[in-house]
C-alpha cells in the first residue's frame, strides 16, 4: 500500500508542467470547497436552530412589545425570523401611529417591510451557494484537459522513439488518470453539499414564509382592532 501511494507521488512529482498546474489547481479549488462546505453547513444549522427558538418564542404568548424591545436592546443584530419580525413590526408600529393611515395601508407597508426583510436573509443563505455549483460543473473537465494532455504528451513521446512498448507509455497516462481523479475529488463532494444545502435552504425559505403569512394575520387583527 505504501508502494502504491509513493508510485502516485512519484507520479505528480514527474509529471509535466500543465499537468502539475492543473493538478494544483484542482487540489486548491478542493480546499477551498471544503472549507466552504463546512461554513455553509454551519450557518444553515444556526439558521435553522435560531428559527425554531425563536417560532416557540414567538408562539409562547410574549407581548410583541415586550418581544421587540427585547430584540432592540440585544447587542447581537436580529437575523433570520427575529428580522422578519423586527422590520415588520417596527414598520407596523410606524404606520399606525400615523393619523388617518388606513389599517389596510398599514398592512401594506408592514408586508413589504417583511418581503425586502426575507429577500436579505435568504440572500445571506444562499451565499457562495453558486460557487459549489460551479465546482461541480467544471472540474470534471479540468481534470479531463490534464488527462487529454497527458495522454497527448505520452503518444507524442512514443512518436519519436523507434520501438513503442507500455512502459514507456504507462507514466504519461497513469498522470493523466490522476487528473481526471482530482478533478472527480473536488466535483463530487460539491455536488453533494450543493444539493443537501438546496434543500436543506428551501425548508428554511419555506419557514420563513409560513411565520410571514401568519405574523401578518397576527397584525391584521392586531390592526384592525380599536385596541
Amino acid at each position: 500500500m505504501t508502494g502504491a501511494e509513493m508510485s502516485i507521488v512519484e507520479l505528480i512529482v514527474k509529471a509535466s508542467v500543465p499537468v502539475q498546474a492543473i493538478m494544483a489547481l484542482l487540489f486548491i479549488i478542493s480546499i477551498v470547497s471544503w472549507a466552504l462546505i463546512f461554513q455553509r453547513s454551519a450557518v444553515l444549522n444556526s439558521a435553522a436552530k435560531s428559527g425554531r427558538q425563536f417560532e416557540d418564542k414567538f408562539w409562547s404568548g410574549i407581548d410583541l412589545s415586550k418581544l421587540f424591545e427585547d430584540l432592540n436592546q440585544r447587542a447581537k443584530p436580529a437575523k433570520g425570523l427575529e428580522s422578519l419580525f423586527q422590520s415588520g413590526y417596527r414598520e407596523f408600529m410606524r404606520l399606525r401611529s400615523q393619523q388617518g393611515t388606513s389599517p389596510d395601508a398599514v398592512m401594506d407597508g408592514t408586508h413589504r417591510a417583511m418581503r425586502v426583510s426575507h429577500s436579505r436573509e435568504i440572500e445571506k443563505l444562499e451565499r457562495n451557494l453558486s460557487f459549489l455549483a460551479t465546482v461541480g460543473s467544471v472540474t470534471p473537465y479540468i481534470g479531463l484537459f490534464g488527462t487529454v494532455w497527458g495522454i497527448m504528451n505520452s503518444f507524442i513521446a512514443l512518436g519519436a522513439v523507434k520501438q513503442a512498448t507500455l512502459a514507456m507509455v504507462a507514466p504519461g497516462i497513469a498522470e493523466a488518470l490522476i487528473a481526471t481523479a482530482m478533478g472527480l475529488f473536488a466535483a463530487i463532494p460539491a455536488v453533494i453539499a450543493y444539493n443537501r444545502f438546496t434543500n436543506r435552504l428551501q425548508r428554511i425559505e419555506t419557514q420563513y414564509e409560513n411565520f410571514l403569512e401568519e405574523f401578518s394575520g397576527v397584525l391584521h387583527r392586531k390592526a384592525h382592532s380599536k385596541g
